[in-house]
């Protein structure tokens, strides 16, 4: 079973557009990504404001940090 994740980014990212079309084929193999926007929340803009887009996995707070290709998702989504 795939972990569900969220992708921390902001509108008007262009690296976090070009992550949510590296994920999109992980999502049509089960993967539930949920976008967060980090300007919703002072503090995520502090702690990820420099690192967007990040890749976190719910059930451990994994993350990944861009830049990321396909095959290190596959790799960060599939770690126990």
């Amino acid at each position: 079973m795939l972990p569900e994740c969220q992708l921390l980014g902001t509108l008007g990212c262009h690296l976090c557009e070009v992550a949510e079309a590296l994920l999109m084929p992980f999502v049509e193999h089960g993967l539930l990504v949920e976008l967060i926007d980090i300007a919703d929340d002072e503090q995520w803009v502090e702690q990820y404001g420099l690192r967007i887009p990040v890749l976190r996995r719910i059930d451990s707070g994994a993350e990944l940090n861009w830049p990321f290709e396909a095959e290190q998702v596959a790799a960060f989504i599939s770690a126990a």
